[in-house]
C-alpha cells in the first residue's frame, strides 16, 4: 500500500502538492489524474524519496522509501522512460540494476521477455531506443525486483495501439495478483478501461478519490437531438435553455443537451410540434467527468477553436 498523509511540497511561494491525504490500496489499479501542473509527478517523486516533502508523509508499506533496505524488492517505478545510460544496452542497464539490488541475473531475461524486448532490441544502446522501446525497458526495470508496489508515470506514452493494450492487460494482471498499482496518465479513455479507482488532483489538492464508475456517474448525461427543421430546433433550444438546461448546437440541425432527461426533451419537442430524427442519450465518459472535476484547476486554458486569435 502507498499511504499519503498531509503530503505537501512547496517550491518557494509555489505550492505544488497541498496536504494530500489518500491511501493507494493493493489489489486494484488506481489511476492518478490531474491537469498539467497539478502535482502528479511531484507526488510520485516524493513517494520515491526523490523530492523531500515540505510537510506530511509518503509511505510504502508503512515506511518511508529511504528506510527500505532493498527498495527494488519493495517498489518498482517508471517515471522517465529516457532515464537510462545513453551508451549502455537495455540488458546491461537491467543487469546493473539487478546486481546492485541482489537480484538474480535470470530475472533480467524474464522481465525482458515479459515486456517483449527480444535479444536484438535489448542489445541496443539507450540513445537508439525509440520512445516506445524505452517505455518497455522502463517497465521491465519496474518489474525487476518482483515488488508488491508499482508506480508508472505515463506508461503508454509513445506506444502503438497494440502496446497500449498490452500495458492495460499488464496493469490489470498485476493488480489481480494483489499488487498495488498506481498509474498516472493523460489518456482518459485508457484510464476508463484500466483503473478501478481514481485519485484526481488539481493545483496540488485532492479533488476526488472514488471508484471509476462513481466518478463517471457523477458527470452529466448528454441528450443528442436531431431535426430536419432548423427553426423548430432553435425554438426547442430556446425553451430548453429557459428551463435551465445547457444546450450546445453542433449545427442548425443538431443539439447536445445536458441538465434534462430524454423524456423531458421529447415531451417538449412534441408540445412544440418539432419533428425529430434522433433523440438519444449519450452516457458520460471519464473525459467529460474529468473536465468537469478539474474545470477550476486548469493552469493553461485554451481558447475556442476555429477562428484563430484576434
Amino acid at each position: 500500500m502507498i499511504t499519503l498523509r498531509g503530503l505537501t511540497k512547496r517550491f518557494g511561494a509555489t505550492v505544488a502538492v497541498d496536504a494530500l491525504t489518500v491511501d493507494i490500496a493493493p489489489g486494484r489499479v488506481t489511476g492518478f489524474l490531474g491537469p498539467n501542473g497539478a502535482g502528479k509527478s511531484t507526488t510520485m517523486r516524493m513517494v520515491l524519496g526523490l523530492d523531500r516533502p515540505t510537510a506530511g508523509q509518503a509511505l510504502v508499506g508503512g515506511r518511508a522509501y529511504r528506510e527500505l533496505r532493498r527498495p527494488l524488492h519493495e517498489v518498482g517505478a517508471l517515471l522517465d522512460a529516457r532515464a537510462t545510460h545513453p551508451t549502455r544496452s537495455g540488458r546491461a542497464h537491467l543487469l546493473a540494476m539487478a546486481r546492485s539490488n541482489g537480484i538474480p541475473t535470470r530475472r533480467v531475461d524474464e522481465v525482458l521477455d515479459t515486456v517483449g524486448l527480444d535479444g536484438r532490441a535489448a542489445r541496443k544502446p539507450g540513445r537508439t531506443l525509440s520512445l516506445g522501446m524505452g517505455q518497455r525497458l522502463g517497465i521491465a526495470g519496474a518489474l525487476l525486483g518482483d515488488p508488491p508496489v508499482l508506480m508508472f508515470d505515463e506508461p503508454v506514452n509513445g506506444l502503438d495501439p497494440d502496446g497500449v493494450r498490452w500495458v492495460r492487460h499488464l496493469m490489470r494482471s498485476l493488480a489481480d495478483e494483489g499488487r498495488t498499482v498506481f498509474v498516472s496518465s493523460h489518456l482518459m479513455s485508457e484510464m476508463q478501461l484500466t483503473a478501478d479507482q481514481l485519485v484526481v488532483i488539481g493545483r496540488g489538492r485532492l479533488l476526488t478519490d472514488a471508484p471509476t464508475d462513481e466518478v463517471i456517474a457523477g458527470s452529466a448525461v448528454a441528450v443528442r437531438v436531431r431535426s430536419p427543421h432548423p427553426d423548430g430546433l432553435a425554438a426547442l433550444a430556446a425553451r430548453l435553455t429557459a428551463a435551465g438546461a445547457t444546450v450546445t448546437a453542433a449545427d442548425r440541425t443538431e443539439l447536445t443537451v445536458t441538465g434534462v432527461t430524454v423524456d423531458q426533451v421529447g415531451d417538449l419537442a412534441h408540445d412544440l410540434g418539432v419533428r425529430l430524427h434522433e433523440l438519444s442519450p449519450h452516457g458520460a465518459s471519464l473525459e467529460e467527468a474529468f473536465m468537469e472535476l478539474t474545470a477550476d484547476s486548469v493552469e493553461y486554458a485554451g481558447g475556442p477553436t476555429g477562428g484563430g486569435a484576434r
